[in-house]
């Protein structure tokens, strides 16, 4: 019975100096680390888990602290990324963030240092650590800042100029007609020769004839007396055939010296 009592009570010890060791703990981010960026912590870029920490991005190394804190189990992270809040959880494999834990290492290793990368420039807002052990929070240890890169300007389209329709070339002054000649005045026609007047028919006048008995009124009497006319045609010709024959006899007279 003594035997019996003694494993018990022995067992019973063992159980109750083991459940701290099975027991986990969840804990906070350090206040004074909270809604920090990378460059506010200590920069330790030489850290060898660094060497393949992008020059766009920062690193951040996490600890924790105290004998009895055990080991991190998970870390939950949030930051800022400027705009909007980003969660990273360690471990994580499937988000684009590389992390890992490292070891002390020795005869009693704890997993006490959590390493992250993230884009750089953003703003550790806060987090929680779930550990094996007790614990009253974890810190960033050191960091590395990397280089923001600079946004590339859009470039603000430049309005192509509207051709301005060039204007339609004024359509050169029509070439001035040269007014039409004026036409040389017509050579003056020479008068024609006066026609020799033909000799106006003395008309003899014509006596009106003395008003009859009869009742009617006497018409005027119209025209050229035929007789006069005749008459000087008459004398014209007997003239002409005068002259036409001393003419004649001239022509024949022959003239000696």
């Amino acid at each position: 019975m003594a035997r019996a009592a003694f494993s018990a009570t022995a067992a019973t010890a063992c159980l109750a100096l083991a459940t701290p060791a099975w027991a986990s703990a969840t804990i906070g981010l350090k206040s004074a680390h909270q809604g920090k960026k990378a460059g506010y912590f200590t920069q330790q870029c030489d850290d060898e888990r660094f060497a393949n920490l992008p020059d766009d991005h920062d690193g951040w190394h996490f600890v924790l602290p105290g004998k009895n804190s055990g080991s991190f189990e998970s870390l939950t992270l949030t930051f800022s990324d400027g705009t909007n809040d980003v969660t990273v959880n360690i471990p994580d494999g499937a988000d684009e963030y590389p992390d890992f834990f490292y070891s002390t290492g020795g005869k009693d290793p704890r997993q006490i240092h959590a390493y992250l990368f993230t884009p750089a420039g953003w703003k550790l807002v806060d987090g929680s650590a779930t550990i094996s052990g007790t614990g009253d929070d974890f810190n960033v240890s050191h960091t590395c800042k990397g280089t923001v890169p600079k946004p590339t300007p859009t470039p603000t389209p430049t309005p192509t100029p509207s051709v301005s329709e060039s204007p339609e070339p004024s359509e050169s002054p029509s070439a001035s007609e040269s007014p039409e000649p004026s036409e040389s005045p017509s050579a003056s026609e020479s008068p024609s020769a006066s026609e020799s007047p033909t000799p106006s028919d003395s008309a003899s006048p014509t006596t009106s004839p003395s008003g009859g008995t009869g009742g009617g009124s006497d018409l005027p009497l119209t025209g050229v007396a035929v007789t006069g006319m005749a008459l000087t045609g008459v004398a014209l010709v007997g003239g002409g055939v005068a002259l036409m024959t001393l003419r004649r006899r001239r022509d024949r007279i022959t003239f000696t010296g």
